[in-house]
């Protein structure tokens, strides 16, 4: 059960559109007065290293973050960048994540909870839940935060985050973001994932829901946006879906016991439930240009459809 460990996949194409919309989200969602409640589901370590043992195993982020950070920056001496016009998304990921290295460098990657808190407002008393059941990375983000001394800001807890964002929905200011992003090792995480919509929708129905999940040749991948998107129109809620595919590559490593998520995973996609107007023509000019970038031959691709 626990020997998913998104360290080793740390910066990969996936990450880059995951945090991309994250940001763009987030971005919007603070820009009104009242407080924001965020929750992420399965929040990983927090913090990683791509120079480290896990991600220089797999070498997923020189597909990612590093490919595209290298097509904005200049090719040499008198020659241009390969994307010298980054969509502003684009450029905002890129920039947080540069926040987190020293000029020039690229090393340590954010994940989603330090992303998250970069972006919530101490005057408006944002909040963020961190759920984590992997023993291992629950320690790891729990000694992350610490070093952000957040206070109260930030709460991190070892438990199981479908069960445990219930608890924060509806919350007092009315208004709340929720990440899911399981790691979908097993079965049961696609129909756990939208029990967890159903329910959410059910509590609070008025929150930006976003889910995360891999595009692999299995039933419960295809199905999962299908039964989203079902449950978004049934309870009467705006969607946006978007997906990125890379194409197939050359030279992969398997890595023990990740079966889903190996160097193998070439697409992933996103959906939101009650997302930002201006994210679907945001990501009309970002998705064409990271298929561009990231894109490795047969089978790249992106799409996005939204509802109305």
């Amino acid at each position: 059960m626990f020997s998913y460990r998104h360290a080793f996949h740390a910066g990969n194409h996936a990450d880059v559109l995951k945090h991309t919309m994250l940001i763009a989200i987030l971005r919007h969602l603070t820009q009104k007065d009242a407080a924001l409640m965020v929750v992420d589901t399965h929040a990983g370590a927090g913090l990683y290293r791509l120079d480290g043992d896990y991600a220089g195993t797999s070498g997923e982020a020189a597909d990612g973050v590093l490919k595209l950070a290298m097509a904005v920056s200049p090719a040499g001496k008198g020659k241009p960048a390969a994307l010298p016009d980054p969509a502003p998304i684009l450029q905002d990921y890129l920039d947080m994540v540069a926040g987190f290295n020293k000029a020039g460098e690229l090393k340590v990657y954010p994940g989603s909870p330090f992303i998250i808190q970069q972006l919530l407002r101490e005057e408006a008393r944002d909040k963020l839940k961190l759920f984590e059941m992997h023993p291992t990375d629950s320690k790891a983000l729990a000694a992350n935060i610490a070093q952000l001394q957040a206070g109260r800001q930030v709460a991190v807890a070892r438990a199981d985050g479908f069960e445990g964002l219930k608890a924060f929905l509806p919350p007092p200011s009315r208004r709340a973001l929720v990440l899911i992003d399981p790691s979908y090792e097993i079965k049961s995480d696609y129909p756990k994932v939208s029990a967890c919509i159903q329910d959410s929708l059910k509590r609070f129905a008025t929150g930006t829901y976003v889910v995360w999940y891999p595009v692999i040749p299995r039933p419960e991948a295809h199905e999962l946006p299908r039964r989203l998107k079902t449950l978004a129109n049934q309870a009467g809620k705006p969607w946006l879906h978007a997906t990125l595919a890379i194409g197939q590559g050359e030279g992969a490593v398997h890595i023990p016991g990740e079966r889903e998520h190996g160097p193998g995973l070439t697409a992933s996609g996103m959906f939101v439930i009650n997302p930002p107007h201006t994210l679907r023509g945001a990501l009309q000019v970002a998705l064409p240009q990271l298929v561009n970038v990231l894109g490795r031959g047969r089978g790249q691709g992106q799409s996005l459809e939204a509802s109305g």
